[in-house]
């Protein structure tokens, strides 16, 4: 199987009321709401092709939308019946440490049949997800992940709201999960576990049934382990308001295409302006060629308005800092070594050095700072209320999503420029031989995970962790 066949017609559809939120969580309840990871299957390509063997959050892929409003507590049961141990890491909120599930940093990993409660009070309104933190690069790979919502106090005025996830997974010719590349090293060394089929919801190529007139805020979310998606709506301006969760100052991409790494998330503003019968596609546009993910099917149906919609507004900012000490800040050195086609020798790991050859043979082949994986010590100590800078270079032949979990952060520099007024995010893109500077307010007390969100490339050495003391 090969990318041509994102291309074939599935003959899968999504209404109105199945792309809505399936799962609604106005107020914590008295009781945890149960998150149950399992065994299920699902029609990945399609309702006429056999079911996928998956493993799901509540038997469905991805896991429900779990919706919440800012400031409300949140009470979550994680209950594994799965064969292997598990967490759930809340990806890019700013949480209290203890519920950051991180297996051997911040919680030791679920056992199978066991439970964890996370409880937790989101700071910040936006776009969030889920995702286990233990073998990460094959429990995602087989299903396991959904998204978080948390809804500002004050939200904009839109038609609806819609949640898009995307994944690509690596299938063989009977639709199953091609579980004997699970784990393979060429994987790892080189670019990540690239998937042959591209889902939106768990639905391969959707429909979306819109009306004109609408305002549509569309959430995307790229959930593949390692494939970086480069998106663009068909015979629409869309306005991006929010990445990685939090308001930006609305604009209109140039031409049309928003890229997310792995872990990177979007929120865009849409008026539905076409006619009804129109079929305009998503489309990713990072290849060779456009490949259709999804397709906005106009209904006959029109929304009548008085006037054209004026441009959106800005979202409402979410309790960040105004502003970074960088002057007096406490600077750190990353450097991204490793895979395959780069320069790395060897490496330090399990204490001691060794060669490519035998840190191939423990399975692994990236290092940070002459490190392959997780240390005893951190990467940096700082002192709450401190600015902390680290100052990233990717000495490799690959791009690298490095995410910064407990803390948003501003990129300040690019190879050797700096900027400023850049939007907040929790992950960070760098391409091949580039540099890249992040600055952070370490507000956050506790063990921070720092890593490659290629899943391959954190699991084969690109980990490393922070503390922020106080």
């Amino acid at each position: 199987m090969n990318r041509r066949h994102f291309l074939s017609r599935a003959g899968s559809a999504i209404g109105l009321s199945t792309l809505s939120p399936r799962l609604a969580l106005a107020a914590a309840p008295a009781r945890p709401r149960v998150l149950e990871a399992r065994k299920a299957t699902a029609p990945l390509m399609g309702a006429a092709a056999p079911p996928t063997a998956v493993w799901a959050y509540d038997g469905q892929v991805p896991g429900p939308v779990i919706r919440t409003k800012q400031g409300e507590e949140l009470r979550l049961r994680f209950a594994n019946r799965l064969g292997q141990p598990s967490t759930v890491h809340w990806h890019g909120i700013r949480i209290d440490n203890a519920m950051d599930g991180v297996a051997g940093l911040t919680q030791a990993a679920v056992p199978p049949g066991e439970s964890f409660d996370y409880v937790f009070t989101p700071p910040d309104a936006g776009t969030f997800w889920y995702h286990p933190h233990n073998r990460t690069w094959e429990q995602m790979a087989r299903g396991l992940y959904g998204l978080l919502i948390v809804e500002e106090t004050e939200a904009p005025a839109v038609d609806r709201d819609l949640a898009l996830a995307f994944d690509d997974w690596r299938l063989g010719e009977d639709g199953q999960i091609d579980e004997a590349s699970l784990g393979q090293m060429r994987d790892w060394s080189h670019a990540g576990r690239l998937g042959n089929w591209l889902t939106v919801n768990g639905v391969s190529q959707p429909e979306i049934a819109l009306r004109k007139g609408e305002r549509l805020r569309l959430r995307l979310a790229n959930c593949c382990n390692a494939r970086v998606l480069s998106l663009r709506l068909d015979g629409h301006a869309a306005w991006l308001v929010a990445l990685d969760g939090q308001p930006i100052a609305p604009y209109q991409p140039e031409d049309g295409v928003v890229t997310l790494a792995p872990a990177q998330r979007a929120d865009l503003i849409v008026d539905a302006v076409l006619e009804p019968g129109a079929r305009p596609a998503i489309l990713e546009v990072g290849g060779d060629y456009a490949v259709e993910t999804a397709v906005l099917v106009y209904r006959p149906e029109v929304v009548a308005r008085a006037a054209l919609l004026p441009p959106p507004a800005a979202l409402p900012d979410n309790p960040l800092p105004r502003a970074l000490d960088l002057g007096s800040a406490l600077r750190q050195e990353l450097l991204m070594e490793g895979g395959a086609m780069g320069r790395m020798a060897g490496a330090r790991h399990k204490g001691r050095h060794m060669g490519m050859r035998e840190l191939v043979g423990q399975g692994m082949v990236w290092a940070f700072n002459g490190t392959a994986g997780m240390t005893e010590a951190p990467l940096l100590r700082v002192e709450r209320g401190r600015t902390a800078v680290i100052e990233m270079i990717n000495d490799t032949a690959w791009p690298h999503a490095l995410h910064l979990h407990g803390h948003h952060f501003r990129v300040v520099e690019r190879d050797g420029r700096a900027l400023s007024g850049e939007p907040w995010r929790d992950t960070v893109l760098l391409q091949r031989d580039e540099k890249a500077s992040i600055a952070f307010l370490a507000d956050n007390p506790g063990k921070w995970m720092l890593h490659c969100h290629m899943l391959e490339h954190q699991a084969a050495g690109m980990a490393t962790w922070i503390e922020v003391a106080g």
